[in-house]
């Protein structure tokens, strides 16, 4: 896809990070990966994201990501593949290169390594990745990567192929700002974890739409929040916030990392072989999982 196609199709619908299938071992499971890829784009995603930090980017070799990428787009059919990036500059640039050789549609740039950076050496990172590929680039605005409006303004008149935002701050004022000064120039994308918490308020900033962590497992549920959120359906959005969000966030907020571990226990509870989550996180306790268990069986699997 050209940058602009990209640009377009992210902001055309629901969009989610399927996570990264591990075997026993700890190695990629590819076959695994591939049917629930297959089985997300099935439900109309117009992007998934390989990869992504919902796919343990963090805990993946870099040489490993492209094979994730590659995996994904032989099963997506339609659906575009977009894949994670980071570290420092000239790693995220190597990972930006394999998988743009790979097929991916998009990389989105997660914050790089560690430590905080002025706004000047996060236009210089920025800027270096876009320039060496030509497939479509989005930021990920969260933690020590935060961009000041002036900032992205350079960056989108320096690099044509910058066409996403992706925010994970909460800072309303600041993406507001964002969205107003830059316009129609970018897609923006909400990417607070568990987004349908705040979908609300971004819709109100802007925000073109979200990706959902929950899509994972419960694609179906998902899709029936996103389009009474579109529609205004305010009441249907109460409704599944109550009986399916809250509850989900109050499993989710029992440890560090569960972001990620909660929403991998999700797909393995929906009959797919995705594995463990690897160090530094760590899985669902047996207690957790039951919880979590009676949470889903209370919604139609596979739905």
């Amino acid at each position: 896809m050209t940058p602009e196609q990209i640009k377009a199709a992210l902001g055309s619908g629901l969009l989610s990070f399927p996570v990264t299938h591990f075997d026993a071992e700890g190695r990629f499971a590819p076959e695994s990966y591939k049917a629930h890829v297959e089985w997300l784009a099935g439900y109309k995603a117009p992007v998934l994201f390989a990869a992504g930090g919902t796919g343990e980017f963090f805990s993946l070799k870099p040489g490993e990501i492209p094979g994730i990428v590659a995996a994904a787009k032989e099963v997506s059919g339609q659906t575009a593949i977009v894949s994670g990036c980071g570290y420092g500059t000239e790693i995220a640039v190597d990972i930006a290169r394999s998988v743009e050789t790979v097929g991916a549609d998009g990389i989105l740039l997660l914050p790089h390594y560690l430590i905080d950076a002025p706004q000047e050496g996060l236009h210089a990172h920025i800027k270096k990745v876009c320039q060496s590929v030509g497939i479509g680039v989005m930021v990920y605005n969260r933690d020590n990567s935060v961009l000041q409006a002036d900032t992205l303004a350079r960056l989108c008149d320096e690099c044509p192929n910058l066409i996403g935002f992706k925010d994970g701050t909460g800072d309303i004022a600041l993406v507001r700002q964002i969205t107003a000064k830059m316009g129609d120039r970018l897609m923006y994308l909400g990417g607070m974890p568990t987004a349908e918490l705040f979908a609300e308020a971004y819709l109100g900033a802007g925000f073109t739409t979200y990706s959902s962590a929950v899509f994972n497992f419960v694609p179906g549920l998902a899709n029936e929040f996103y389009a009474a959120l579109r529609a205004g359906e305010r009441a249907t959005c109460e409704r599944i916030l109550t009986d399916f969000f809250y509850p989900f966030m109050a499993i989710r907020n029992r440890a560090k990392g569960y972001a990620v571990s909660a929403v991998k226990a999700g797909v393995r509870l929906q009959g797919f072989a995705a594995g463990p989550v690897r160090a530094p996180l760590k899985d669902l306790s047996d207690e957790e999982l039951a919880m979590l268990d009676a949470l889903i069986g209370s919604h139609k699997r596979k739905v």
